[in-house]
């Protein structure tokens, strides 16, 4: 039998416990890192919008002016994913007061 090491996704780390079940019966895991950003994690998602590959392939066809529907439909995923991812890659930036001088 042969034992595959479990590898953080966020920091690449080894030191990762199982961590109970999701509620469709797949393994959790626990990253133990203190620095680490993220805590949990599984190695094989159902679900095409968990891949970081998709969520790379929704910000690039979003800078490219693809739509919301058809990225969507490419992509295989929920457009309510991709709105969900979108706004979690670009943040609204605060805009800035407009200057209360006068131009002398």
């Amino acid at each position: 039998m042969v034992l595959e090491p479990v590898l953080c996704p966020a920091c690449h780390g080894s030191d990762v416990v199982k961590h109970g079940r999701s509620s469709e019966g797949k393994q959790r895991y626990k990253c133990r890192n203190a620095d680490c950003s993220r805590s949990t994690f599984i190695r094989d998602y159902s679900y095409r919008g968990y891949l970081p590959e998709v969520k790379q392939q929704i910000a690039d066809m979003a800078v490219n002016g693809s739509g919301i529907r058809d990225t969507a439909r490419v992509l295989s995923i929920s457009p309510t994913t991709v709105i969900e991812e979108l706004k979690k890659v670009s943040p609204p930036e605060a805009s800035e007061p407009a200057p209360t001088g006068t131009i002398a």
